[in-house]
């Protein structure tokens, strides 16, 4: 049984191949729904697309174990790769396209590391180039 580590929360679970990483983070007491760097948590929790991909707001970063989910949809193709307005800003991601996902569209198909609510740095070194 794959193993996923949330590393802000120090906790790892087994899960069944192929379960959804949102429903079980949400089944493991993991808060997925952090806000922009803590902002809107509380809004975030009652306001969200339950699911569905629309609102990105369950995004989560893997840190190891990429090749371990399934391949992006169009859904998250969009959100991470099309520089659109958004909730979320698109700047959240710069620098780890490849790595980010919503929590809500991947599957568990390996042992993975998850950082929940990624913080967005607007001065990093990425953003101006």
């Amino acid at each position: 049984m794959p193993v996923v580590k949330f590393t802000k929360e120090k906790k790892e679970i087994q899960v069944q191949r192929g379960s959804n990483l949102r429903q079980v983070a949400l089944a493991a007491g993991v808060n997925l729904y952090q806000g922009l760097n803590g902002f809107g948590a509380g809004v975030n929790q009652i306001a969200n697309c339950r699911g569905l991909g629309f609102c990105g707001s369950c995004r989560v970063l893997i840190t190891k174990g990429i090749e371990n989910t399934n391949s992006m949809g169009l859904v998250e193709k969009i959100k991470f790769r099309v520089p659109v307005p958004d909730p979320l800003p698109s700047l959240a991601f710069i620098g780890h396209e490849e790595n980010m996902r919503l929590a809500c569209k991947t599957q568990v198909l390996g042992d993975l590391e998850v950082e929940t609510g990624p913080e967005v740095d607007l001065f990093g070194e990425n953003f101006f180039s």
